[in-house]
């Protein structure tokens, strides 16, 4: 009898079992069941914002869901990484991250997730050029004249950043650094309300990314005099590199992709690279990626995953050579 019941009990157990996992997988397969949430960790008008929605929008076309766009700005993007590392791991919290990410492991001396093991990456989704550009009340037409106006008169300049301890603030510092200046550095919390005080006159210059000033570039707003790329961007083929304007080997650019929670299933991170990708790769995706100065890159988790690796270990020098540091 006592063996019998133990017979039972076993059977019982493994039935459960069966049904957990049949329950996992059926779970899965009808994954997306409701709404999916992309996190930006900006506010709303910078490029984070603007890629989301690109993508949010074709997105929600291919799972039949809708993906909504939902800004959680702060601390330099990383309360939006924060929280979207502890969301259920479920595919319904997605993050559109950015280099900036790569970048706050080192400024921040304390960070409450750890951005390389507490997200899962998806896919890089495009390439964006940073570019100096001035109000035009500052009496600089080209990289030397500005570098001459810093000279003489150090901390007297000021630039914007999206925050401290994101891309264009690194860039800003790495341009103080290769160029022997001295500026000031206003963080905000997103291109939206830097670009209305750099247009103010407010500030004097900022490094953002291409694609909240371009319109600005374009109307005589603002004056762009490099970009930090290696190349020049095709959606300013007339404006230089600050590597052909005197600061030799000067490269650095902002990328941003998809991830989410790091224990998301595997074959919802799957199915999520192959509809964004496919998005990405789409001509109607190209025309509006060229039209915002940015370049598409889609590529696989694992791509994606080397690229956050390297850009730490890379950033993580730069951050320490311009001894740029947050409590």
């Amino acid at each position: 009898m006592h063996q019998f019941k133990l017979k039972f009990s076993t059977l019982l157990q493994a039935a459960a079992l069966t049904l957990g996992l049949a329950g996992g997988s059926a779970m899965a397969q009808a994954w997306p069941s409701r709404p999916i949430s992309l996190v930006v960790p900006f506010p709303a008008g910078g490029t984070t914002d603007v890629l989301a929605r690109a993508v949010g929008q074709e997105l929600s076309k291919s799972l039949g869901q809708p993906v909504i766009v939902e800004s959680r700005p702060g601390a330099g993007a990383t309360l939006g990484a924060d929280y979207v590392a502890k969301a259920k791991p479920d595919g319904y919290t997605l993050l559109m991250g950015a280099v900036h990410h790569t970048i706050a492991t080192s400024v921040y001396k304390k960070l409450a997730y750890d951005f390389q093991k507490d997200l899962a990456p998806i896919t890089t989704v495009a390439l964006v050029p940073n570019v100096l550009v001035v109000n035009p009340n500052v009496p600089a037409k080209h990289v030397k004249e500005l570098l001459a106006l810093a000279k003489a008169d150090p901390g007297k300049l000021t630039y914007g950043s999206n925050g401290n301890g994101t891309g264009q603030h690194l860039i800003g510092a790495q341009f103080e650094g290769m160029g022997g200046v001295q500026l000031l550095h206003v963080p905000y919390k997103g291109s939206g309300p830097l670009t209305t005080d750099l247009l103010g006159g407010q500030i004097s210059m900022s490094f953002d990314t291409i694609t909240p000033v371009l319109p600005q570039i374009k109307a005589g707003k603002l004056r762009a005099l490099a970009v930090t790329t290696a190349t020049r961007s095709k959606a300013l083929p007339d404006v230089p590199t600050l590597d052909e304007s005197g600061l030799k080997g000067f490269n650095l650019g902002t990328w941003f992709g998809v991830l989410a929670p790091a224990a998301t299933p595997r074959d919802i991170v799957s199915r999520l690279n192959t509809e964004i990708v496919k998005i990405i790769n789409s001509p109607e995706f190209k025309k509006k990626m060229d039209d915002i100065g940015a370049e598409p890159i889609g590529n696989t988790p694992e791509q994606m995953a080397k690229q956050i690796k390297d850009d730490t270990e890379r950033f993580a020098k730069l951050v320490k050579d311009a001894k740029v540091s947050i409590e």
